[in-house]
């Protein structure tokens, strides 16, 4: 590894799938319209569905594009195609929950680091994220603010240029993310020092993140938060 966890000024995070808990918000929401059609449904293969769907050429920002995935998969899930429902299931993001470790594990690192949110989601919702995380973030960066999403280096360069203005730089930064995909790879063509917090270890497959067209070996592994918080204090001790 290149750099000691002690070393760095700031861990940057994905925040949807990493801290917050996306896949179970999703399969939440679908289950309780499930039942209230009189029907049942599978949440792998409604994860599944929502992946093929979500990364259409005609999505929008997420998670307002909820609306639309909905539309797209209620059919093949047995579900009412109404477009209310699909609201309901983009409003659900205002109460989806952080993973059971994810707020202590950041209250921790916030003593040593700034943290830094890059989620691809819109303003409003990364709003309810940060609250039921405990409003953690030095910064945050979002969809809104960059015009852009991950994995394009253009959200990941605007970064770069925030932290430069505190008199640092990249090497400064350690990005912690779930998604392959979306982060794990082009941080590793940037140049930066990555964690992988494979959230998913107990499962097969890649649920509702798409899957990358190779693996990245990440400088840091973990499978939960708690895992890299508690590596942080111990690189101190």
């Amino acid at each position: 590894m290149s750099k000691s966890l002690p070393e760095f000024k700031y861990m940057s995070f994905d925040v949807v799938g990493t801290l917050i808990d996306f896949e179970g918000g999703l399969t939440s929401c679908l289950s309780e319209i499930a039942a209230e059609a009189g029907v049942t449904i599978d949440g792998e293969e409604a994860l599944r569905l929502y992946r093929s769907a979500r990364y259409a050429k005609d999505a929008n920002l997420f998670p307002d594009d909820l609306v639309r995935v909905y539309l797209a998969i209620a059919p093949t899930l047995g579900l009412p195609v109404d477009e209310t429902f699909g609201e309901r299931l983009r409003d659900s993001a205002k109460t989806w929950k952080a993973f059971p470790d994810s707020a202590e594990a950041m209250a921790r690192l916030a003593r040593d680091y700034r943290l830094i949110a890059m989620t691809n989601a819109r303003r409003w919702a990364f709003e309810y994220f940060s609250a039921a995380l405990g409003n953690p973030f030095h910064a945050a960066f979002t969809a809104d603010d960059t015009g852009t999403e991950k994995p394009d280096p253009a959200f990941f360069h605007q970064v770069f240029d925030f932290v430069a203005g505190e008199g640092a730089n990249k090497n400064d930064i350690l990005h912690v993310a779930q998604s392959q995909y979306h982060d794990i790879g082009v941080s590793r063509d940037l140049g930066m020092t990555n964690c992988w917090i494979e959230r998913r270890h107990a499962v097969k497959g890649y649920g509702g993140t798409i899957e990358p067209a190779e693996f990245t070996k990440p400088d840091y592994h973990f499978t939960s938060m708690a895992g890299l918080a508690d590596a942080a204090t111990a690189a101190r001790s």
